[in-house]
C-alpha cells in the first residue's frame, strides 16, 4: 500500500469521511493510493481489453457474458438495426439492395456492434445499409 493511502486510513482500517467538495474523488482509488486519472486510464484499458476479447470469443456465451459485464459498468452495445444511417455514428461495412424506397438509407443489419461508455462513443458499429436498386 502506498504511503498516501496508509496516511489516510484510520485506526479501524477505514478511510475517513470526506467533505462534500471531495466526494467526486473515487474512495476506492484514494484508499488504494491510485490517482483518479490513473484509475480512469486503467478503466479505459480494461474496457478496450474486454472489447478485444469479446470480438475474438469463440463462444457466444462468453461474448454475451463480457457484454453483460460491460453493461453493468455503463458500457453498452450499439446495434442500430432499422435506424437511419448516420456516418457520424455508424461505419458502413456494406450495402444491400432494396426496391422499397422507405428503407433506403437505413441500417439493414449490424455486422459488428459499436459501444458507448455512458454517452461517449468508444467504437462505431459497422453496419450494412439499404440502397435502392
Amino acid at each position: 500500500m502506498g504511503d498516501r493511502a496508509a496516511d489516510e486510513i484510520g485506526d479501524e482500517g477505514t478511510v475517513p469521511a470526506r467533505s462534500a467538495s471531495e466526494c467526486d474523488v473515487d474512495p476506492v482509488a484514494l484508499a488504494s493510493g491510485i490517482e483518479p486519472e490513473q484509475a480512469l486510464a486503467d478503466r479505459q484499458a480494461l474496457i478496450q481489453l474486454c472489447l478485444y476479447a469479446m470480438d475474438r470469443a469463440h463462444s457466444d456465451g462468453v461474448a454475451e457474458r463480457i457484454e453483460k459485464g460491460l453493461a453493468a459498468i455503463g458500457v453498452h452495445a450499439l446495434r442500430p438495426d432499422g435506424v437511419r444511417f448516420d456516418p457520424a455514428q455508424h461505419e458502413a461495412g456494406g450495402a444491400v439492395r432494396t426496391d422499397d424506397a422507405r428503407l433506403e438509407g437505413t441500417v439493414a443489419e449490424t455486422e459488428v456492434p459499436g459501444f458507448v461508455d455512458h454517452d461517449r462513443l468508444l467504437r462505431a458499429p459497422v453496419v450494412t445499409v439499404y440502397t435502392r436498386r
